[in-house]
């Protein structure tokens, strides 16, 4: 009887072996689905907060889970699988009491899947009912226990579970239920995640609200009953209301999304050196000042800290959408446009650094023809002769226009690439036409030159990626010319209502009122405003002083509390009146007007010929050229001026209509040109 119970032992013991081992082949034989699933690439900014998101192929929200609320993993095993960290993927206690309960009540009471099991059935997508599906299921899962850690495996459960809808993983529930991430969860955001897997179509809060809550509330009641939960911690949870809508997914910076995202496919994330709190008021800000500014009226704005070239906030146009007609989904940040007069300062600060001129130095403001190009100022007045720093506070042309002709336009072409920028000239050659904004720039070209008058001359290159390296750009002019500028733009006079501050700023329009503009910075930051038409049609009475500065102004007071102070005057800076100036400096002449007294023939620089001048007073400016004095003067063949030793005279009105003026000099050279006078 010994030997029988013997031998029965020893060929039990070798059955289970072999049992043991053909389940170890049939588990190691597995199968086993894709792991790796696609993830939604992310734009972050730089404290990490999520700007954009794009769903994955199928259409779902499915983002990396990241950290996640400890309170609500400990909720989520306690409930689902609570020996989730002891058994190798099939929990027999749980099988048998579910098995048990069904066939006690004849129906299911509740399941034996483990949470390995459930992963094995989201990763396949497979079926829970079945009994060849829940054969599968357990397979899968002891295949999985031998692949991964427990770590890993729970981590493909946040990343796949469903939330209702499109909704796939913990991450995107939290965004989409409760509009934050998954660190920080409430007891009843946490129970409300772990029921609504269970029956994620059905237990939608914004479907089925009810439905929603009493599947939250019987896991909070659970909780107590194990401990997790206190009485009043429980109590308190029931009072919080369940979500009724599925949030927007966040959409900040849309337009440099889709720009760093197109320019580098292949990365799952993007983390910029962006602000999130910054961009959402400066979101809203430009949605404001475009409803503000009538229909079909669009602007964009950008934010740099102008110390390492960080932008801080990107804002391409109003609203991503085309409704409205304002063309949304054109960035108007990288747009090409005519700056109008926001050059202006890089000119006068070149002048400075090459000695030209000193912001006390005395320049003309009065009608002149440089060849055939005749400058006007803005509103058709000229003030005579005005210090350089009222020049460029009034933005008046022809004295920038002087320097322009001193400086040599492809100068000036040449610092603005050294200063990052990427200029486009009409016909591919500069003239003097652009120091009034005869080329076209961009925005982020704007602020990337603005950066560095900020900066003393040498600023940063502007960089949107944190990955992206520091760099310096080349040096324009000197720190002393860069402080000048600075001192001459924060004298002016801020716009009604704005707050004074410490802010250099200059606004431009360009020609036809297509552009209004505003850059601005203090010791810190840069920002600089458009606003127009994206599709070019002009703006009739669109100013950049009255429509964009304002907004610079209140961009300013939204980024922070308080404008941090410019820099001070570097030593070596010469701070005088214009009396003090030594005496080349006093007076802006060209370089070469001392060796120009006989200049060949001369020429009737104003009026131009072909002219029409509309002479309220009757009284007729004309400006001489070249040539040898004295010089005389004829209109319609009448002598009017003799013996002129100047080369500007004013004269009576020939009359209204056709004249023709001829000038003669003390050699007998001659020049013409025939005007129309009203």
């Amino acid at each position: 009887m010994r030997r029988h119970a013997l031998l029965a032992l020893v060929l039990l013991l070798f059955a289970a072996a072999a049992l043991r081992d053909g389940l170890d082949r049939w588990i190691d034989a597995t199968d086993l689905p894709p792991l790796l699933a696609e993830i939604s690439d992310e734009m972050r900014d730089r404290n990490g907060t999520l700007l954009r998101a794009w769903q994955v192929e199928d259409g779902r929200w499915r983002l990396d889970p990241g950290p996640v609320d400890h309170g609500f993993v400990a909720m989520l095993l306690r409930y689902e699988d609570k020996r989730f960290r002891d058994h190798r993927g099939v929990d027999p206690l749980a099988m048998g009491r579910a098995l048990a309960q069904a066939l006690w009540h004849r129906r299911t009471i509740s399941g034996g899947s483990t949470l390995t099991m459930q992963v094995a059935r989201l990763l396949e997508d497979g079926s829970t009912g079945r009994w060849a599906g829940k054969l599968r299921q357990i397979r899968v899962a002891l295949a999985l226990e031998r692949h991964l850690s427990k770590d890993d495996i729970l981590s493909l459960y946040l990343t796949r579970a469903p939330y209702g809808g499109n909704l796939e993983g913990v991450r995107a529930a939290t965004l989409a239920w409760f509009g934050k991430e998954p660190r920080r969860l409430t007891p009843a955001q946490a129970a409300l995640l772990v029921a609504l897997p269970q029956s994620p179509e059905t237990r939608r809060p914004d479907r089925y609200y009810a439905r929603a809550q009493i599947a939250r509330d019987r896991v909070l009641a659970r909780m107590r009953g194990q401990g997790v939960l206190s009485a009043e911690q429980a109590a308190a949870a029931r009072q919080e209301p369940v979500p009724r809508a599925m949030r927007p997914f966040p959409q900040l910076a849309a337009h440099l999304a889709d720009r760093l995202r197109a320019a580098d496919p292949a990365a799952l994330r993007y983390d910029t050196t962006l602000d999130a709190g910054i961009q959402a008021r400066m979101e809203t800000l430009v949605a404001q000042a475009a409803r503000r500014a009538g229909q079909r009226i669009s602007a964009a704005l950008l934010v740099t800290d102008h110390h390492n070239g960080d932008i801080v906030a990107s804002v391409g146009s109003p609203e991503f959408t085309d409704e409205g007609g304002r063309q949304g989904f054109v960035d108007m940040t990288r747009a090409l446009r005519s700056p109008g007069s926001t050059l202006k300062p890089l000119i006068y600060g070149l002048a400075f650094d090459q000695g030209l001129a000193h912001p006390e130095t005395l320049i003309s403001d009065t009608p002149t023809a440089f060849g055939r190009y005749v400058p006007q100022n803005f509103d058709g007045q000229f003030r005579g002769e005005v210090r350089v720093r009222e020049a460029l506070q009034m933005s008046l042309n022809i004295p920038v226009v002087r320097l322009t002709q001193e400086l040599g336009p492809a100068r000036v072409m040449a610092a603005l690439q050294h200063a990052g920028t990427r200029p486009q000239v009409p016909g591919g050659k500069p003239g003097l036409a652009i120091a009034l904004g005869g080329l076209g720039l961009t925005l982020e070209d704007q602020v990337q030159l603005y950066a560095a008058l900020a900066q003393g001359g040498q600023g940063p290159v502007l960089r949107p990626l944190q990955g992206d390296a520091r760099e310096k750009g080349r040096r324009l002019m000197s720190d002393v010319a860069a402080w000048q500028v600075s001192d001459i733009l924060a004298g002016l006079a801020p716009p009604p209502e704005a707050p004074r501050s410490v802010l250099a700023y200059k606004t431009g329009t360009s020609y036809g009122h297509r552009d209004a503009w505003a850059l601005g910075y203090d010791g810190r930051y840069v920002i600089g405003v458009w606003m127009g038409r994206a599709d070019g049609t002009p703006v009739p009475g669109a100013f950049g002083g009255d429509l964009a500065a304002p907004v610079l102004f209140e961009a300013f007071g939204r980024l922070k509390p308080h404008f941090d102070p410019l820099p001070p005057p570097p030593p070596e800076t010469l701070i005088v009146t214009s009396a003090q100036l030594p005496a080349p400096l006093r007076r802006f002449r060209p370089r070469d007007a001392a060796f120009n007294r006989d200049g060949g023939a001369p020429e009737l620089a104003f009026p131009p010929d072909g002219a029409r001048l509309a002479l309220p007073d009757g009284r007729l400016v004309v400006k001489l050229r070249g040539g040898a004095e004295p010089y005389v003067l004829l209109a319609d063949g009448r002598p009017v001026a003799t013996g002129l030793h100047r080369r500007e005279v004013e004269i009576e009105s020939p009359g209204r209509g056709f004249s023709t003026l001829v000038v003669i000099d003390a050699k007998g050279r001659s020049d013409r040109v025939q005007v129309e006078l009203d």
